[in-house]
């Protein structure tokens, strides 16, 4: 039961709360903490599967965003992902209106509001810390490859313009993650709950603006992020607005101020956060650790005998005709880009690879002995799309031979050193004019 002491709430917030209360926990379930645990993803779809069957359901006989729904796929933001967000917010609303007419005598939720901003509290550090963990690492937003740079600015779509754009910079990157980083670790603690929420709600402001902007596809999670570190500060409103407006003392938070009767509860709720501490922002530390050494190992990974860099097709033989490709001469293939770790990119409109901002992306692997060179629409594809024979006639040219869709194609690739001025990272802290 609720304390009688406390005077009653507003009708309005009472049922504000208790919509807010279903819906936000259907949307951060608690049990979810669970995933950071190895080997619990078959539990968490088993608890997942109602909502999930619900969302399909009410997509199939009342919403109508697609059939069938697009499950998440790299995108948060798929026919599947806005049928769970309008499926959470019908729940909750039926909930509501249930708990509003059986709960008519309880005219305040305090102990039920501290376990919310609990649950919140520690979602959101979790998520910051996540997140801001791989940007520290600067893993988030990569630099961009050699295929990019070659890339026409004009054929990029806003979300990888702006994705590139924040990856440029490891200092600016490292420095946003940082804030987030900063933002999990005031949440942690009670005196510090509050300038946590107020740095979190920052952040995730301005990654909600971006995603929004730039057309980036975590739009329903970033704004729900909002919502939660907003939710935490409108319980601190009245000493947000002595402080910040009025110029007024303000009084010391209670929100999170409670007092557990019993000794193993408090050394409980000691245990649980030491374990939540070591466990989900260890893991994850240690998991971003891990995968910056992948990173680094193959951002530099040649594999001989390929020398990455830019080539152009200085001349394309396919059953017994001669091109030459080039810019003015609209050639089969005009350059090619031989990355690090195995990417490369065409310069050409092919469906046989990824087809993404005009150029056509690839996979390639040469054999042990360098004299064949197999290309793949993915690396872990089983089996190549075609296999050239590999020649150098020189240190800078390359001769592929083979069959593709079934024409014989010989093609000779020189190396063309290209340098891309982005890649030099220039700082002035002097600049006589616009550059």
């Amino acid at each position: 039961m609720e304390s009688t002491l406390t005077p009653p709430w507003p009708l309005w917030r009472r049922i504000g709360f208790r919509f807010a209360f279903a819906y936000l926990l259907l949307t951060f379930n608690p049990i979810s903490f669970l995933e950071i645990i190895p080997g619990t993803s078959g539990i968490m779809e088993v608890l997942n599967a109602p909502l999930l069957f619900l969302a399909e359901k009410f997509n199939q006989y009342f919403l109508h965003i697609a059939h069938p729904l697009v499950m998440p796929n790299g995108s948060g933001d798929t026919s599947f992902g806005w049928a769970v967000m309008y499926t959470t917010l019908l729940l909750a609303l039926l909930i509501t209106i249930v708990w509003s007419l059986t709960g008519r005598k309880t005219m305040q939720y305090h102990r039920l509001n501290y376990w919310l901003c609990i649950v919140l509290r520690y979602t959101l550090a979790m998520v910051c810390f996540m997140y801001g963990i791989q940007k520290v690492f600067a893993l988030q937003m990569p630099f961009p490859n050699m295929s990019q740079l070659a890339t026409p600015l004009g054929d990029f779509l806003p979300m990888r313009l702006s994705w590139m754009f924040l990856g440029y910079s490891t200092p600016y990157q490292v420095f946003s993650g940082a804030a987030e980083v900063l933002a999990a670790l005031l949440l942690l603690w009670r005196r510090t709950v509050t300038l946590g929420a107020l740095v979190a709600f920052g952040v995730m402001v301005n990654v909600a603006m971006l995603n929004l902007s730039y057309d980036i596809p975590v739009k329903i999670y970033s704004i729900h992020l909002c919502v939660v570190s907003g939710y935490l500060l409108w319980q601190e409103r009245s000493r947000l607005i002595d402080f910040f407006l009025l110029n007024k003392p303000a009084a010391a938070s209670v929100l999170f101020t409670h007092t557990f009767p019993k000794k193993w509860m408090r050394i409980g709720r000691v245990v649980a956060k030491t374990l939540f501490v070591v466990v989900a922002m260890g893991m994850a530390t240690v998991g971003a650790i891990e995968y910056y050494v992948v990173v680094q190992e193959e951002s530099v990974k040649e594999l001989p005998p390929i020398k990455p860099d830019m080539y152009e097709i200085e001349y394309w033989v396919q059953n017994g005709d001669t091109t030459r490709a080039s810019f003015t001469n609209d050639g089969p293939w005009k350059d090619v880009v031989f990355d690090y770790n195995g990417q490369g990119s065409i310069n050409a409109v092919d469906s046989m690879f990824r087809v993404r901002y005009g150029r056509s992306y690839f996979s390639y692997q040469p054999d042990s002995t360098g004299k064949t060179l197999a290309f793949r629409k993915m690396a872990f594809d089983s089996l190549p799309i075609f296999t050239l024979s590999m020649q150098w006639p020189d240190s800078n040219s390359m001769l592929l031979q083979g069959v593709i869709r079934k024409d014989s194609v010989m093609m000779r690739l020189r190396r063309m050193h290209r340098h891309f001025q982005l890649t030099e990272k220039q700082f002035h802290w002097l600049s006589e004019a616009n550059r």
